[in-house]
């Protein structure tokens, strides 16, 4: 499609932004919401599980599609998943348990994962790597543009609506993206004589769906050297195994080797699961430190993050063009990741209001100078014929390491609040129960579990059922739980900011080749490492 004009190349990236926004939104606008609905549905022990479901089918949908749109086209795949997400949006509106939450979002992460997959592919085909950087530094605007908007709104509507609407609010606009994919984006021709590796599917989609399970219930469902988690990361291995000696003779692998022979394809993987390990894992828990220590609304939580979405819309914006203009990627990984460790770090020890924005800022401008480049690098660095693979490959990896950070972090949340629950209580330093009527010692004791300080209607109402002369032993108990998960969170930062800080290491282990100009120059291909070096001397740098 490089070959279209240019004013038929915008009308469709039009479409594709219209498309990506959908989905986008629909992403954003629960993050806020999610700790009060699940606290209203019951069962905060499944709450990393509502978002691992979806991280999960969206991973395994992603690579799949990948390959599946380099021999059928982007088209089908674009609105098959528009069509799968809005009926799992629709669905999650319906939710009247955790567990009938937990599908529906499997359905639409599903949807989600398709259709983000052949948008990012469909940028590739239209425009060579070097002019691709602009315009993907503007998908990744139109994400923050509904990371602005989403958490806030998100949390309006959870305060002053039913939260079914959170999901449904914008389905009509899934329509008008339908409509617009299918009436403005090209068809193209199908690969004919191009076979499916339907083994090489089935044992990638059983090996994810192996370890991820072993990550998402180790330490909070089954010990982490149970018989259940060692079984699922032994499946996970053995399916590992199988899968490359199918890949070794497939005509037309779902996950080609050879692309791992590249060293930038190799690195820039590694570095974007890294990456999205303490990003995704940490960004998840903000809101309990907003919700839950603070003590601020879903609404007040939204306006919070706000800045943090518009740093990164800015610096992503710019990045990419600058991308552009210059031909050169290396150095805004470099720049970039720092600010996101410093911005991590910042959210380690954050006490305030103020401090927790300025932390996001900073964290922020680190995302939106990084985000760009490391799916840039990949395409710019396989055959155009691969791009599909390429990128639901790049994709893979960032949303493996989305899920297990989700998951470990999640452990880690979990079982550091339990440690320090008790610790705490085993030192004397909770509220003194002792001096009150047993009955209502046992009714205070219950108080103690971290949902409460997620859901301030309910905290509210259980405070004013209580005799007024207990009401001051009731804010002591809420604070000293407000202390303890302040505490845990700490811990959850710190164990993402160690996860930058090795990104940030192997940035410089990342190799710089020219951003090609045309997706015609099989010149500027890059399969091995020995083709890399013979292009960095064939064609000279840009400038």
């Amino acid at each position: 499609m490089e070959q279209l004009s240019q004013k038929k190349k915008i009308t469709i990236m039009i479409a594709l932004m219209a498309a990506m926004f959908f989905a986008a939104i629909n992403q954003t606008i629960v993050s806020t919401a999610m700790p009060r609905i699940i606290a209203m549905l019951g069962g905060i022990e499944h709450y990393s599980w509502v978002i691992t479901i979806y991280m999960l089918t969206s991973t395994i949908a992603t690579v799949l599609v990948g390959k599946l749109s380099d021999i059928y086209g982007r088209k089908p795949f674009l609105l098959f998943g528009i069509v799968i997400f809005m009926i799992g949006a629709f669905l999650s509106g319906t939710s009247t348990s955790i567990f009938q939450m937990i599908t529906y979002r499997g359905i639409q992460g599903l949807g989600g994962g398709i259709l983000m997959s052949a948008t990012v592919t469909a940028v590739g085909d239209l425009f060579a790597p070097r002019e691709r950087a602009k315009w993907t530094g503007i998908m990744m605007a139109i994400f923050g543009f509904s990371s602005v908007i989403g958490p806030t709104l998100g949390g309006f509507m959870v305060d002053h609506m039913d939260w079914e609407w959170i999901f449904w609010i914008f389905l009509p606009l899934g329509l008008v993206a339908f409509v617009m994919i299918m009436r403005m984006f090209p068809k193209t021709v199908r690969k004919t004589t191009e076979p499916i590796d339907y083994w090489g599917s089935l044992f990638l989609t059983l090996m994810i769906v192996a370890l991820l399970l072993g990550f998402s219930w180790a330490g909070t469902k089954y010990d982490w050297g149970s018989f259940e988690i060692i079984g699922l990361m032994s499946l996970a291995a053995v399916f590992l195994v199988i899968l490359l000696l199918i890949e070794r003779k497939a005509k037309s692998p779902v996950l080609p080797l050879g692309m791992f022979k590249n060293s930038i394809v190799t690195v820039s993987n590694v570095i974007g699961f890294l990456m999205n390990a303490g990003m995704m894992g940490a960004m998840m828990y903000l809101p309990f430190f907003t919700q839950g220590v603070l003590g601020y609304s879903p609404t007040t939580s939204g306006f919070i993050n706000m800045p943090m979405s518009v740093a990164m819309i800015v610096l992503s914006t710019l990045s990419g063009r600058w991308i552009s203009k210059s031909g050169k990627y290396k150095r805004f990984a470099i720049a970039g990741m720092p600010f996101m460790v410093v911005g991590m770090l910042l959210m380690a020890f954050m006490t305030n209001v103020w401090m927790a924005v300025g932390a996001m800022v900073v964290f922020g401008i680190g995302l939106g100078i990084s985000m760009p480049v490391f799916t840039l690098t990949v395409q710019n660095a396989v055959e155009p014929s691969q791009l599909g693979v390429a990128t639901g490959t790049a994709t893979l990896f960032r949303n493996m390491g989305g899920t297990i950070g989700i998951a470990v972090l999640g452990t880690v949340m979990n079982s550091t609040m339990a440690g320090k629950l008790k610790d705490a209580l085993a030192a004397g330093e909770g509220p003194d129960l002792s001096k009150v009527d047993p009955e209502v010692a046992k009714e205070m004791g219950s108080f103690m579990n971290p949902q409460l300080l997620l859901n301030q209607p309910k905290l509210k109402e259980l405070q004013q059922s209580l005799p007024t002369e207990v009401h001051e032993l009731f804010n002591q108990t809420i604070d000293f739980i407000r202390n303890v998960l302040s505490d845990s969170l700490t811990v959850v930062f710190l164990f993402g900011m160690s996860l930058l800080i090795v990104a940030l290491v192997a940035v410089f282990f990342l190799k710089e080749i020219p951003l090609r100009t045309s997706n015609n120059t099989k010149a500027a291909t890059a399969p091995t490492d020995d083709k890399v070096k013979d292009l960095t001397k064939k064609e000279p740098a840009i400038q």
